[in-house]
């Protein structure tokens, strides 16, 4: 059963199209004319080795912001669509990733009760072309339509580059367990039956 989901959101300020393949190889194509938030994008879909493809055509003369967060929510309903019922899915990961000085540390549960606890003070206001601020609305927005509990820490990190690239490596890293499939699971993790 392939887990695939494709998704597009158009309002008056932004056009989001996005493919995404759970069960990929960490293939990314991104357009969404800012080049940090490409890069990003790259790492996270290499690291959770799912096939991602992001095309977003957003009012950037107004500023970064509405192209992030649409963006993030489109993600968020692809992963969501795309994992279905949630059968036989480890459902929690957690990771921890070094960048050079940086650490972090992301833990998630694919619960359906969205939450954020992002807990990262950036030492800069940007990084690359990207408003490092937009990271964690891209966050709030993956988590709330993508319906996942998230929880994202800094340990320690001082280059505003070094510490966006763990979050989105990290990220990817703790979807990829969360999503992996154990055959012992029957039906949900949950005793409820349900997520």
């Amino acid at each position: 059963m392939q887990r695939e989901a494709e998704v597009t959101r158009k309002t008056s300020e932004t056009e989001v199209h996005v493919k995404l393949n759970i069960d990929g190889s960490g293939i990314a194509k991104t357009d969404t004319r800012i080049g940090f938030f490409d890069h990003m994008l790259t790492l996270f879909a290499r690291h959770a080795l799912m096939d991602i493809e992001v095309v977003s055509d957003g009012d950037l003369f107004v500023d970064t912001h509405h192209t992030i967060e649409d963006t993030g929510i489109v993600i968020g309903q692809a992963i969501s669509k795309a994992l279905g019922g949630k059968e036989s899915i480890v459902r929690y990961g957690t990771a921890f990733v070094p960048m050079d000085e940086a650490l972090v540390m992301v833990s998630m549960d694919l619960s359906s009760r969205p939450y954020l606890h992002f807990e990262v003070e950036f030492p800069g206001q940007k990084a690359g072309d990207m408003d490092t601020e937009m990271i964690e609305e891209f966050f709030r927005a993956v988590s709330v339509h993508g319906g996942i509990t998230l929880h994202i820490k800094l340990i320690h990190g001082k280059n505003n580059h070094h510490i966006a690239e763990a979050i989105f490596k990290a990220f990817g890293q703790a979807l990829r367990k969360a999503c992996e499939r154990d055959d012992r699971i029957t039906g949900v993790l949950s005793t409820k039956g349900a997520l």
